[in-house]
């Protein structure tokens, strides 16, 4: 299972979510408390919004604890809304392109999780793409894919709705194909003033993901970043939650059953 990040807020440097400690991102690659895999080393990346209407885009294949670049990013750059993640493979090869965020205009989408039987639905899934989605596709992962099905099915309109949609859309094919391996998920996608995070799978048990407590998330994380058990609170399995920024740099929640 891989690891992920999305913060939400006034603009703020992460330097220290990703390295500030063994429980921070970067710390989680070499040693994850609630992965069941221990080890993330098959890529990392950031995705930022700051005064540009498109998001800056960074990823590489390497270990994220051995990445200089990584960590110069993450020291100097301030962004209202910012996705990390950490990766671990499910078998589509460790090259850039297919490290997280992935990027469409203005969208910003990481996944954990894996399609169950991607290989036996991959092909069908692949003719529900637009041409457009269909080319702008450069690897080969289950959530590259599922970002450019969201997107030839109503992303801009709706993303709450594209991401049921879609999520409907791969279960009626894992089912045709009786495949019996779960879909397992959470999501998060953002179009730099909002942000949607999921916690799915088809088997109930969905990846584990926590917000911090209080008053609205400003943080959505994979597992805790530190041992205060206080400040985070875990996610309901099936749930959606959409944070929307506010001029003061407030946060409004919602939170609602996915499917």
């Amino acid at each position: 299972m891989c690891r992920w990040l999305a913060y939400i807020g006034k603009p703020r440097s992460i330097e220290h979510l990703v390295y500030g400690g063994p429980h921070a991102l970067a710390g989680l690659a070499r040693h994850s408390y609630e992965a069941r895999l221990g080890v993330q080393g098959d890529g990392g990346g950031l995705g930022w919004y700051d005064h540009r209407s498109d998001p800056g885009l960074y990823r590489n294949a390497g270990p994220a604890w051995a990445d200089p670049n990584l960590r110069e990013l993450a020291r100097h750059l301030e962004s209202r809304i910012t996705f990390a993640h950490i990766r671990a493979s499910s078998g589509a090869p460790d090259l850039f392109v297919n490290c997280h965020p992935f990027r469409h205009g203005p969208w910003l989408f990481m996944h954990n999780g894996s399609i169950g039987g991607f290989d036996r639905v991959r092909r069908q899934l692949m003719m529900k793409l637009s041409d457009a989605s269909f080319a702008a596709l450069q690897g080969g992962t289950d959530s590259e894919l599922i970002l450019q099905l969201m997107v030839s099915h109503g992303l801009e309109e709706d993303p709450a709705a594209a991401l049921r949609r879609v999520t409907q859309m791969i279960e009626e094919e894992r089912q045709a194909a009786g495949v019996e391996e779960p879909f397992h998920a959470t999501f998060a996608l953002s179009e730099g003033w909002r942000l949607w995070v999921v916690r799915w799978a088809s088997d109930g048990d969905p990846p584990t993901l926590y917000g911090t407590a209080g008053e609205g998330f400003d943080l959505l994380v994979s597992e805790p970043l530190d041992e205060d058990v206080s400040r985070w609170k875990r996610i309901e399995p099936n749930s959606l939650l959409s944070i929307e920024l506010a001029s003061d740099w407030g946060r409004r929640v919602k939170s609602e059953v996915f499917l």
